[in-house]
């Protein structure tokens, strides 16, 4: 046996891979190899299925054994999908002019159930889009983090509709924000959405075994839903 890497015949064996296939390692290098590697190479129409896949209520475990990937790779795959997945709102162009919103707080956890991570939400009442969104704690930095993610037109023209949360009052214009009980029928869209989500996400379900171990993929698997939940939004508007 020869080292890819060096050359050297110093090897030995050292375990074997997920499959049983002989391991090895060089001596001189350091370098692990197994003899004869057959990599399977992941087409980009099962990498465009699996990002359907992402959208549904799904573990990765089922993901991958749907697909027929290792769940290494494919967790591998979600890493960097979701590292890469736009923090920013894309919404269709508004004229300035009375806009609505209805914004909540979604409860979900990384890691434990105390470890909790609010999803704050807002969605245009005429449109539909999901126009504003930040993760974190339920207090005024939270309030702020949705109110500095809704794009300008908003922050510039809305008039938000919410609970009574105190957060809401240290962050949002008096004059142009409306607390409200749910029996008012203000804030039916945003508790819809939030909804939607749990029954989307398999994140945010309530109890699940899916739950996100990482903040920044459950941060990147909302916001992946996010972005295809306003292009759908966009493609019925145009058609």
């Amino acid at each position: 046996m020869i080292c890819p890497k060096c050359g050297s015949t110093k090897v030995i064996k050292n375990g074997t891979i997920h499959n049983k296939k002989q391991k090895y390692q060089c001596n001189d290098c350091r370098r692990q190899f197994v003899e004869n590697p057959q990599n399977k190479i992941i087409s980009d129409e099962t990498k465009n299925f699996i990002d359907k896949l992402l959208l549904e209520k799904l573990p990765l475990a089922g993901i991958a054994r749907v697909v027929d990937v290792s769940e290494p790779w494919l967790q591998d795959y979600v890493n960097r999908k979701y590292a890469a997945v736009s923090r920013v709102i894309t919404v269709m162009d508004k004229p300035k002019g009375r806009l609505t919103i209805e914004c909540d707080e979604l409860w979900s956890f990384v890691g434990g159930k105390d470890d909790k991570v609010w999803v704050w939400l807002a969605i245009d009442r005429d449109t539909r889009e999901c126009v504003g969104c930040f993760m974190g704690s339920r207090d005024r930095t939270g309030a702020k983090g949705l109110w500095d993610s809704l794009p300008p037109v908003y922050r510039q023209c809305a008039v938000a509709y919410t609970d009574f949360w105190a957060a809401y009052n240290e962050i949002f214009p008096s004059n142009r924000h409306r607390s409200v009980g749910k029996e008012t029928g203000e804030t039916n869209h945003i508790e819809r959405l939030n909804c939607t989500f749990r029954q989307r996400i398999s994140r945010l379900v309530r109890k699940t075994l899916s739950f996100s171990k990482k903040l920044e993929n459950h941060i990147g698997a909302i916001w992946f839903f996010i972005h295809h939940y306003n292009e759908t939004i966009r493609a019925n508007f145009a058609t």
